[in-house]
């Protein structure tokens, strides 16, 4: 610790708080007169309307998440959402945003769901004189904004670079070329689903070949149903709404696939990528059963109408989608770097500070 800095446990850095009425997340209201704020990453998490159960904020408190870690720093009225919501007010010798930066500086182990305040007791918190901190808080202001500044045009350029790709794709099946056709799905392959066999966990023997399920490998197992170049296609799961990642993919050679993922035969590998990247291109909400636990059957998978094409045509486009993929996944690699990069400055200019170095 610096020289000149004070140091003391958490306890005695903050003051006693009275809580107003906590909203239970069912309750929140989507539009309102006054801001809830909860656990959750957003800084807002709904609105209410009672003015009775406002929390006056007199000078900044910090927010802590005890399920989640989250950390905020509040400077407005606001209404509190129910259960895990920590109210931190630091003492008169500490400035607001001094305390809440030194906060995130915090490595607090994961308990998973259960609570983490326990571990915020643990902490020491160091200090210096009141306008050091205000020097320092001013340091970081700055700095923090231009971060924020660059993440957001980072961000934008990762989002802008995978919607380049998906507007390439999308014109790649809707200008559909000479000898193209309409089919539906399960007359251009071969559904292999009854061949499937799910393992529960527990069951399972480690090994070297991939256990495929809706999303992917979930697991690795000792032995393999199929050998040979498939397309997997995700049969439940919220993904088949939500495409957060891709629903159809390939996989080649010996793997085990479970009973959440279909299983299609294609006759040549340019028709099952062509298929890979046409099923990836559009929405399934017309074909996807229950929105609670969306399920893709196998009818409904065989009735969508899908485009053919002479296989010459199939290996150009897929060719093509290949060539522009890899391009743009390389600037998302460079953005996303950028990203992690700045996270990483944040992080050193948080250290620097609390061991005295800025």
């Amino acid at each position: 610790m610096r020289a000149g800095w004070n140091s003391k446990p958490f306890d005695d850095c903050i003051e006693k708080v009275t809580y107003t009425k906590k909203i239970h997340r069912k309750d929140f209201l989507a539009e309102g007169a006054l801001p809830i704020v909860s656990q959750e990453e957003d800084f807002i998490n709904g609105y209410w309307d009672d003015e009775t159960n406002l929390f006056k904020t007199k000078t900044p408190i910090v927010v802590f998440g005890d399920h989640t870690k989250v950390l905020k720093y509040v400077d407005f009225d606001f209404v509190l959402g129910a259960d895990g919501v920590k109210i931190l007010k630091p003492r008169d010798f500490l400035l607001p945003k001094f305390f809440y930066y030194q906060l995130q500086t915090a490595n607090l182990d994961s308990l998973g769901y259960a609570r983490h305040y326990k571990l915020l007791k643990e902490l020491k918190i160091v200090y210096p004189i009141l306008p050091e901190q205000q020097r320092i808080v001013g340091i970081l202001d700055e700095a923090f904004a231009g971060i924020a500044t660059a993440k957001a045009n980072a961000e934008k350029n990762l989002q802008n670079a995978r919607a380049l790709f998906d507007s390439y794709l999308n014109a790649m099946f809707t200008r559909r070329g000479e000898g193209w056709e309409e089919k539906p799905l399960g007359k251009v392959c071969e559904n292999l689903d009854s061949k499937r066999i799910p393992i529960t966990k527990n069951k399972r023997m480690a090994g070297e070949y991939p256990y495929y399920g809706a999303s992917g490998v979930v697991d690795h197992v000792n032995d393999y149903i199929f050998d040979e170049d498939l397309l997997l296609v995700s049969e439940d799961g919220a993904n088949l709404l939500a495409r957060t990642y891709p629903i159809a993919f390939s996989v080649t050679g010996r793997v085990w696939v479970n009973n959440h993922a279909h299983v299609l035969r294609f006759p040549d590998f340019a028709s099952q990528r062509f298929m890979e990247y046409y099923l990836n291109s559009i929405r399934l909400d017309p074909y996807v059963n229950g929105m609670a636990q969306p399920k893709l059957n196998q009818n409904s998978l065989n009735t969508i109408p899908v485009p053919t094409a002479p296989v010459s045509q199939k290996k150009l486009v897929v060719a093509q989608l290949d060539s522009f993929r890899d391009a743009t996944q390389r600037l998302e690699s460079i953005y996303q770097q950028k990203l992690d990069a700045l996270d990483e400055l944040k992080k050193s200019l948080l250290h620097q500070a609390f061991s005295g170095a800025l």
